[in-house]
């Protein structure tokens, strides 16, 4: 991740963020706005990042029963929707757990 504030941002906040964090604060969404129908439900997260920042994104990869406050997460480049007649693909960032910790404790859950 990088940031674009320039000689505006806080002290101590570097320019390239390592898209590393964990989850603040989440709700799974059933009642979504038009255009994301086929991805219901889904999961938001307010996810403070490592270095201080927090942001808002969609959890991906993940069941929704799963999330929890604290669960690690790291940035992907996912699909977010089509638009228009083309289907032109729109990508954004979403969040999902982070790999090698998902591997743990599934291992660990199936002991």
């Amino acid at each position: 991740m990088s940031g674009h504030l320039g000689k505006n941002r806080p002290e101590g906040i570097p320019a390239r963020l390592s898209g590393r964090g964990e989850v603040y604060s989440f709700t799974t969404m059933y009642n979504v706005p038009r255009g994301y129908e086929d991805q219901k439900p889904y999961t938001i997260a307010l996810i403070k990042l490592d270095e201080g920042p927090m942001v808002t994104a969609q959890l991906t990869d993940v069941d929704p029963q799963e999330v929890k406050i604290g669960l690690r997460v790291e940035m992907v480049t996912r699909k977010l929707r089509e638009e228009g007649e083309e289907g032109q693909i729109i990508y954004g960032y979403k969040f999902r757990p982070i790999l090698a910790d998902a591997l743990t404790n599934r291992q660990q859950s199936n002991r």
